[in-house]
């Protein structure tokens, strides 16, 4: 018998995050090579970066609504193997066009990933490890992200970037034969648990969860509040920076700073390995603060302006310095703050949502959230090709998106001081 089922099913999602930026983040790491190989300019690249999200941030929200009506382990279990086929398929690019087709159908099965992974910790985890749960699970990503630029390059160079994509999307298949005999729905339904665990996550859950005892409102009631849409706006900001880096870092660093594949690959570790730090760090700080004070939103709050403050300062410094030693490192400072705030956006949803609508109110923000990565490489890509290879426009407002970001946190996120026809009133505290 497994000692804990539910940190079981936190590994099972930790090495799903890993290996979904790893995924994620190969085309960045492969796509000089690519573009070498299929004639692509900045524009189109940066168009092809940004259909990804086309197909993923409309199924942020549908996986989160069906992980809600049909458990999260099927949800996961179609994802998985969606984006890992697709992953694999992207060796069969021949051009433009096709990579498009490709990246949207790739969108798709990862759209559901982190609203399935919070509906997973909601049914699996008392609220006063939420936090710390969530930045667990999702520090595999930034992990993920870090062992793409090795791995990846690697692959590329000694293989070719197509057979790289071939792969690594094996071990995803690898990975969904674990999760379909390992995981559940819900604790009640896993054969191995103890009395005492199950016993542990139903009390948990019941004792603090001051969203549940709101009455039972649809999920349009919920996609209508200003903490609601203030959450999702901190979200996008954080999006916006985070695809920067995701999408278009590497390429800053072999034409900028003229990198080679394989150093530029070594580079973007350092940031990652931050992010996976911060990650980490964030939900358990966010918990220690609401052990202390009692106040949920509170604690969650302060992460987020602290979080995206330090980001906005980081990356908008990044890209106008002479070498590539302060670029890396002002950048691994934004990537450390931005991840800081990671999972503190899931722990809100749980915190001011009834368990019913976590899953649909998840993957609304989430949806919302993720048109930063419709919006932001194609922008990105754009302004560099418009300011003949200059990044530094990028960068800035990359920056000042997340200082707007922390100001929505400060003024909309807040603790409730009372109930209005069963309806939480938000106080300034």
């Amino acid at each position: 018998m497994f000692k804990s089922v539910r940190w079981l099913i936190v590994g099972l999602l930790f090495i799903a995050g890993m290996i979904n930026y790893l995924d994620r983040s190969a085309l960045s790491i492969a796509a000089p090579l690519i573009q070498q190989d299929l004639g692509l300019d900045h524009a189109q690249m940066g168009v092809i970066f940004s259909s990804f999200f086309a197909g993923y941030a409309i199924f942020n929200f549908i996986g989160g609504w069906l992980s809600d009506r049909i458990g999260p382990k099927t949800v996961f279990t179609g994802a998985m193997g969606m984006w890992s086929l697709f992953c694999g398929l992207t060796a069969a690019a021949t051009g433009f066009v096709s990579m498009i087709v490709l990246r949207v159908l790739f969108g798709v099965g990862e759209g559901p990933l982190s609203s399935t992974m919070s509906k997973t910790v909601s049914n699996w985890f008392p609220r006063r490890e939420a936090a710390t749960a969530i930045g667990i699970v999702n520090s595999g990503t930034p992990l993920g992200g870090a062992v793409a630029g090795p791995i990846v390059g690697y692959l590329a160079i000694a293989f070719g970037w197509r057979l790289a994509f071939v792969i690594i999307m094996l071990l995803g298949f690898v990975w969904l034969v674990f999760w379909v005999r390992l995981s559940t729905d819900r604790p009640a339904q896993h054969p191995r648990i103890s009395d005492a665990e199950r016993r542990l996550i139903e009390e948990g859950q019941a004792d603090i969860d001051d969203a549940a005892r709101l009455p039972a409102q649809g999920l349009g009631f919920y996609l209508r509040q200003p903490i609601v849409l203030a959450t999702a706006f901190a979200f996008f900001t954080y999006n916006y920076v985070l695809f920067f880096f995701l999408t278009w870092f590497p390429s800053y660093l072999t034409e900028v700073h003229k990198l080679s594949i394989k150093d530029m690959s070594l580079a973007t570790v350092i940031p990652w390995m931050l992010g996976f730090l911060g990650l980490a760090l964030g939900g358990f700080v966010s918990d220690r603060i609401f052990r202390l004070t009692g106040r949920a939103l509170l604690s969650r709050k302060l992460v987020l302006i602290g979080g995206l403050g330090l980001a906005a300062v980081g990356v908008a410094l990044a890209g106008d310095v002479a070498d590539v030693s302060s670029a890396v490192a002002l950048m691994s400072v934004s990537i450390f703050g931005l991840y800081l705030t990671g999972s503190i956006y899931w722990a809100v949803i749980q915190d001011a949502v009834r368990g019913e609508n976590v899953g649909g109110v998840g993957g609304f923000i989430h949806f919302l959230a993720n048109l930063a990565g419709i919006i932001g490489p194609a922008v990105t890509g754009f302004i560099i090709q418009a300011t003949g290879g200059v990044y530094t426009s990028a960068f800035v407002l990359a920056g000042g998106l997340a200082v707007l970001g922390a100001v929505a946190s400060l003024v909309f996120i807040r603790e409730p001081r009372g109930r209005a026809g069963g309806v939480a009133v938000q106080g300034a505290k």
